[in-house]
């Protein structure tokens, strides 16, 4: 019975929906014809009078006058920007490609020590000139003033000029390069061709896309960006990791992208900008979804308000180029170098160790001036300390020596108070002034040294001129360098953290014993475990370690010589 309802239901509004459809088709009244009133705006109908035509006129001509999606697309069409064009610049450091959008950066290669691009399109580089409205800036579309420019000795300093217009201003950007820097002075001029006051936005900003999942190869050390650097308040403040880095707004003389060995520094001067660091959110996942990469920004941006027919300028120094000592403390980035610290509880905050590196990097590059070899200057500096240091060492390896001579009186000292350690502390403390030895003498000396050996550590990693330096190179085996061809870069030979480690292990075996002989066993297994961490470390660290080494043999060789009557009688004293 149900199914005959629904059967019929559906039958009556089957007829229905046919009635209705014939009715529409076949018996509806004409449509008026709209040929006179959509082409009477247009003056191409024929009707019969200009009476006729009169109150038909308005009504079809609105619709056809403002079609609402079209005038935006129009204006779009009828002012294009125009063609992007570029001029190359030359120099003895660094070519460079500039494009006519917003003065951009498309090349910046270093000549410095094998081509290295610090610009990637996609990856890292400028932004350009961004001017416009807050949060709409955008590059300004201009014109260069010339192809190229070419620097050298006779032609020292070099510039173009760029010129356009941004929604009622007239923009000017001035670029100046010297040959014998690194270092792109930008000079902006932004005037208010409008009949009202304009605020607007100028940004010069450097951007850099960190991959978090296999990121591709770098294709020098030291390309991809690893931190952000900024000085404010008297202070350089730090990130190492892009990641976590926050946006924010400071006041300060300069704010810098870049790795260990290479930097990308903004530097305002005139215009009143401050210092922006920002990680894009358009980076950030969805819900559920992995981070892929982070956008990092760091930029120089002012917001000056322009009156009708003013000009605001503004200047910015960008530096592009390696971490080397010296170019920087020029421009007063020295503060980009990480030096780092040596360790020290929390509350006691830690110790900066630019004091001793600093020293040590001048001394390397002085040094340099008369030693064309990198790795020969790591060996004289080492040796240099090892002079330096020379009184605290035999002080130290005496106290050691003489601590070994008292060692069976100690073990008898432990073996009859085993059961009372106080007794046995205050018969070995008695023991050791009996003889006029200090337990400590052994380890001050080494204490004192760790911070100079921690800061020439710290010095050697982060000195760009190592990169591509070469020590012993004898060319090339199979796509195989023989042997140290770049101190910033591990041995492919692994011989020299091989050699490291043979001479870690002699010295280990060379130094006088101390407390339990099972101590001394375990002791030797430290230089292959040092091996392990040296393999893939820069060579010139590795060679510095290795020459400390040899060193310490030798003093260790020099003092046993001489010393074995003294030692012979210390020890005939302690049987006494």
């Amino acid at each position: 019975m149900e199914k005959r309802v629904v059967l019929a239901i559906v039958l009556m509004v089957l007829v229905l929906f046919v009635h209705v459809w014939v009715q529409e088709t076949y018996f509806a009244p004409p449509k008026p014809e709209p040929g006179p009133q959509a082409t009477a705006p247009e003056g191409k109908a024929p009707g019969p009078s200009t009476e006729a035509r009169k109150p038909e006129t308005p009504k079809p001509a609105p619709p056809a006058e403002k079609p609402p999606p079209t005038p935006p697309t129009a204006r779009r069409a009828d002012a294009p920007r125009p063609p992007e064009t570029t001029a190359e610049v030359v120099s003895p450091l660094y070519e460079a490609e500039v494009t006519s959008s917003g003065g951009r950066l498309r090349k910046w290669t270093l000549k410095y020590r094998g081509d290295k691009p610090l610009v990637s399109v996609g990856e890292q580089g400028p932004l350009g000139l961004l001017v416009g409205p807050e949060g709409a800036a955008e590059p300004v579309p201009m014109r260069i003033s010339g192809p190229a420019v070419r620097l050298g000795v006779e032609n020292p300093a070099g510039g173009l000029t760029l010129e356009g217009e941004a929604d009622g201003l007239r923009v000017r950007e001035s670029l100046g390069f010297r040959a014998d820097t690194f270092t792109v002075e930008a000079r902006i001029r932004i005037e208010n061709a409008s009949r009202e006051a304009r605020t607007v936005t100028v940004s010069l900003p450097w951007q850099a896309r960190i991959p978090v999942k296999n990121p591709p190869p770098e294709k020098f050390p030291g390309q991809r960006p690893t931190e952000v650097v900024w000085s404010s308040g008297g202070s350089v403040h730090r990130v190492e990791d892009l990641t976590t880095l926050g946006s924010q707004v400071a006041d300060g003389p300069w704010v810098a992208i870049g790795s260990t060995w290479y930097l990308a520094a903004l530097m305002p001067k005139e215009g009143d900008f401050k210092l922006v660091t920002a990680r894009d959110a358009a980076a950030e996942p969805r819900q559920g979804e992995a981070v892929e990469e982070h956008v990092v920004r760091v930029a120089a941006r002012a917001t000056p308000t322009i009156a009708p027919g003013q000009v605001w300028e503004g200047r910015v120094v960008m530096y592009i180029g390696p971490k080397e000592y010296d170019r920087l403390a020029a421009l007063g980035l020295e503060g980009t170098v990480n030096f780092g610290g040596f360790p020290l509880p929390r509350a006691y905050g830690g110790l900066p160790m630019e004091w001793l590196g600093v020293p040590i990097l001048k001394l390397m590059n002085w040094l340099h001036e008369f030693v064309p070899n990198y790795g020969v200057v790591i060996i004289v500096i080492t040796v240099i300390s090892k002079v330096l240091f020379y009184p605290l060492t035999v002080k130290g390896m005496r106290s050691m020596k003489a601590m070994q001579a008292l060692q069976p009186q100690v073990n008898n000292l432990r073996n009859k108070y085993r059961s009372d350690p106080r007794k046995l502390q205050e018969e070995t403390l008695a023991l050791y002034r009996k003889h006029g030895v200090n337990p400590m003498g052994g380890c001050l000396p080494m204490i004192a040294q760790v911070p100079v050996f921690y800061a020439l550590y710290l010095a050697l990693s982060v000195s760009v001129e190592l990169q591509n330096a070469p020590f012993l190179c004898f060319g090339r085996i199979f796509g195989v360098e023989l042997w140290v061809c770049d101190l910033a870069s591990y041995d492919p030979t692994y011989v020299l953290p091989v050699l490291m480690g043979i001479s870690m292990f002699v010295q280990q075996k060379m130094t006088p014993t101390m407390g339990d002989p099972r101590q001394a066993k375990m002791m030797l297994v430290m230089p292959f475990v040092f091996t392990f961490m040296f393999l893939h470390l820069p060579s010139g660290l590795v060679l510095y370690w290795f020459v400390s080494n040899v060193l310490q043999i030798l003093q260790q060789w020099w003092m046993d010589r001489p010393g074995a009557g003294a030692t012979r009688e210390a020890k005939n004293a302690a049987r006494a």
